[in-house]
């Protein structure tokens, strides 16, 4: 039986193939995942298998050549493609779940919205959003951008520096977040790479080496008016749509991400207990309690934490009327899952012994790059504040 008939959220044909799709990518990107990693180079071969693939246009709307997926769907395809390689797949998660929000806000210029999607669809455009900077840290704290739009004829002129900025090697186009000093609030910008944009090449890190986030300098780089994106009201010269906010549901494919390397380990060492026979013992190290119980507490994790994150996006695809009350639940499945992940990789070095810190196995790279998940949003405290806040305001307001 294969993984996709064994996994119990694969539902329909069409979930099947889009995991199929990711199984195959995932197996590709594997044999190439340990080079990036020790160079720190970014993958843009996998890029290329993934544009042919016509992953990158997974949650495109239909009407503009796109896949159009749901919630749920783009988490089967992150989760299973970073089995494979997890910087590839953080990396490109950040394409597909913008795309996920654009299509959600529908908050772009019409005209502008349109020919991106079908970009998109057709040669493979991607887009990410630059918010961090090294003075302000992560957006989600709410820090007001140091990058400056100061307005000029027919435009704006951008200048600052943005740090994380993952696939900034590949991309042509970006959107980034300025301070507008004329009308003291923040915007965002759509950007394309041309005079005035460089990247200052400072990615460097223990892991996640793959997904090009260097730093992003701008120095006067103009912008024109009908470009700037969180100026144009939805139904008045946006594209037609809601205008609603996801309220974090898009950034789901990061505990996908991590879930997925997650998954790759404790394949990787229970296959390694299976077959791993010392000469003191008269079976396969599989057979001992100790191992066993290793092996039953990844499995607790993995389900637990799989079962709570489909879930959740299931109930955000279903019901978006609930999307805001439902916030705390996002950001829970997103700390469950990435430290339910850390949790399972260090079991599965465990379980394999000291040769799991060799760097001629997998292991030891996923032990490195599933501690990222630690650092991505929303944070652990923010959750927990999250939670609570909720519980303390129903109980006031059942009195």
């Amino acid at each position: 039986m294969n993984s996709i008939q064994a996994d119990p959220f694969v539902r329909n044909e069409r979930e099947e193939q889009i995991a199929s799709r990711s199984d195959r990518l995932a197996a590709i990107f594997a044999k190439r995942a340990s080079l990036h990693d020790r160079e720190g180079s970014f993958p843009f071969g996998n890029f290329d298998d993934l544009r042919e693939a016509g992953y990158l246009k997974l949650t495109v709307p239909e009407e503009f050549g796109g896949e159009e997926a749901s919630l749920y769907e783009m988490l089967l395809a992150q989760e299973r493609l970073a089995k494979g390689d997890g910087s590839t797949a953080l990396a490109v998660g950040w394409h597909i779940s913008q795309i996920l929000q654009m299509r959600i806000k529908q908050s772009w210029p019409r005209k502008l919205y349109a020919e991106f999607c079908r970009e998109a669809a057709e040669k493979g455009a991607m887009i990410n959003q630059f918010a961090s900077e090294p003075s302000t840290g992560s957006p989600s704290r709410g820090g007001r951008p140091q990058t400056a739009a100061v307005k000029t004829e027919g435009g704006y002129l951008l200048t600052g520096r943005k740090t994380f900025s993952s696939l900034i090697p590949i991309l042509d186009q970006f959107t980034v977040t300025a301070f507008v000093e004329d009308e003291e609030r923040v915007g965002t910008f759509f950007v394309r790479k041309g005079p005035g944009v460089s990247i200052d090449e400072t990615w460097d890190t223990l892991g996640m080496r793959g997904t090009g986030s260097h730093d992003l300098l701008l120095k006067d780089v103009f912008v024109p008016e009908d470009e700037r994106i969180d100026s144009c009201e939805a139904g008045e010269g946006a594209a037609a749509g809601t205008g609603m906010s996801d309220h974090g549901g898009a950034l789901l494919h990061i505990p996908a991400c991590y879930l997925g390397i997650a998954w790759a380990a404790r394949d990787f060492a229970v296959k390694f207990a299976t077959e791993y026979r010392p000469s003191s013992l008269q079976g396969p190290i599989a057979e001992l309690p100790h191992i066993q119980q290793k092996i039953g507490e990844m499995e607790s994790e993995w389900i637990t934490a799989r079962t709570l994150l489909y879930s959740v996006a299931d109930r955000w695809d279903r019901i978006p009327a609930e999307w805001a009350f439902m916030r705390p639940e996002l950001g829970l499945a997103k700390t469950v899952a990435t430290n339910s992940a850390l949790r399972i990789v260090d079991l599965a070095m465990r379980i394999v012994g000291g040769s799991s810190m060799s760097r001629s196995l997998p292991l030891e790279r996923m032990y490195r790059d599933v501690r990222a998940g630690l650092h991505n949003p929303p944070m652990d405290d923010s959750v927990i504040t999250m939670l609570a806040q909720r519980a303390i305001r129903e109980c006031r307001e059942c009195k």
